[in-house]
């Protein structure tokens, strides 16, 4: 049996371009890419804030330090520039590999400049 777990994730990024006609994918700042352990070509989940859209592409690497997260191809229906995003990698875990795992998690501010990291989501109170 293998579990699903979240790996990493980009919290609150912002959309800074969108391209119909790019081949696909989605162009993310090499820099966060590294900050959150996402691959080059890994696949990726992306949930739209802005206007409840949720789906699945790949990453692709953008300029280190530029801040892009590009929404391309069919996706770039899905989001607008200035639209914040979450984007999220899954790893599937043997069940002796959960109790230790911890997810890397990077949290942006509206120009897409890492304020934070983390390993862990707080209890959520009621």
């Amino acid at each position: 049996m293998e579990i699903t777990l979240l790996k990493s994730k980009l919290h609150q990024a912002r959309v800074t371009l969108t391209e119909l006609e790019y081949e696909g994918s989605c162009a993310i700042d090499a820099d966060l890419l590294a900050a959150a352990g996402i691959n080059e070509y890994e696949q990726i989940h992306i949930y739209n804030l802005n206007n409840g859209e949720r789906f699945t592409t790949y990453a692709i690497q953008a300029e280190a330090g530029s801040g892009v997260i590009s929404v391309n191809g069919a996706a770039a229906h899905k989001a607008n520039k200035g639209d914040r995003v979450i984007i999220c990698c899954y790893a599937r875990l043997s069940p002796h590999e959960v109790a230790g795992f911890k997810p890397t998690l990077v949290y942006l501010d509206s120009a897409n400049q890492i304020t934070r990291t983390s390993n862990q989501i707080p209890v959520q109170a009621a």
